[in-house]
């Protein structure tokens, strides 16, 4: 068995609303600095998830799993952790998102729901050439389910092309109360408009000189926001697009250290945990 001592993190973090997590379990070198020596792979997700309060799977994106196999990631973690799913990219990736609509009922009542009160918010990220446009856009959106078996779901898109930085996309966007991921990359375009019901990060310039991937400012910047985010606002250091603010109410955040230097994400994560139950 392995121990857990990361509940009263779970605990806090369904207190608070902050879940704080890192991309996957399966990577080579965190069986040197995360993982301890001779755990044997399978047991990798039991051991992160007793550490971390979420994991976003990135395997969906590029295949649907078998209900099984979501079954048994929920029976390998304990009561309070989730799991954020990035959605098929032959989906997102299609020329028009409106004719997707069975695609996306295909994966959303294909299995995911075996992962039960694991099921997080699910991850619709646009290819880097998807230009905004607001009818494909409403008509892809008209199209996500709403619920699955009486639960409701949560879908947040990640946008990748600098068209979609404008005020028409944010109203649209709070229309249908859909959060857009924001991302300190600089690759992307990167603002912090609360569109949704909740807010989801994902934090991609870790750095593998420094022992917890961000600088001890940055972390603590990082915990600042995440504060803010959830008790509503829209922290005033980071870009906006629009001028009207969104409504001002407690929300769940979701942070994920992603990508660069990935052999520190799970100290990144684990910092920032730390530093929110402080």
């Amino acid at each position: 068995m392995i121990d857990d001592p990361g509940s009263a993190r779970r605990e806090q973090a369904r207190a608070s609303g902050i879940r704080v997590g890192i991309g996957g379990w399966n990577f080579a070198p965190w069986r040197n600095n995360f993982y301890p020596a001779g755990l044997v792979q399978k047991r990798e997700l039991e051991f992160a998830s007793r550490r971390l309060t979420a994991i976003e799977i990135n395997s969906t994106f590029y295949s649907a799993q078998k209900p099984a196999t979501y079954a048994r990631w929920r029976s390998e973690t304990p009561d309070g952790f989730v799991f954020s799913l990035k959605a098929p990219g032959h989906i997102t990736g299609r020329r028009l998102l409106a004719d997707t609509g069975k695609a996306i009922d295909a994966f959303v009542f294909g299995g995911i729901g075996e992962l039960g009160e694991r099921l997080g918010p699910i991850l619709w990220q646009l290819p880097e050439h998807k230009a905004f446009d607001r009818a494909d856009l409403a008509a892809f959106l008209d199209q996500l389910p709403r619920a699955l078996d009486a639960t409701p779901l949560r879908h947040v898109l990640e946008v990748r092309h600098d068209s979609f930085r404008s005020a028409e996309y944010v109203e649209l966007a709070r229309k249908y109360r859909v959060p857009t991921v924001f991302t300190d990359s600089t690759d992307y375009p990167s603002f912090a408009d609360v569109t949704g019901d909740f807010v989801y990060a994902r934090l991609m310039r870790s750095r593998s000189e420094v022992a917890t991937g961000y600088p001890t400012a940055e972390l603590d910047r990082w915990t600042r926001c995440a504060r803010e985010w959830a008790a509503g606002m829209q922290p005033e250091d980071l870009p906006l697009v629009s001028r009207d603010g969104a409504k001002v109410t407690p929300r769940d955040v979701y942070i994920y250290f992603i990508s660069a230097a990935k052999e520190r994400n799970p100290a990144a994560a684990i910092a920032l945990i730390e530093r929110l139950r402080a």
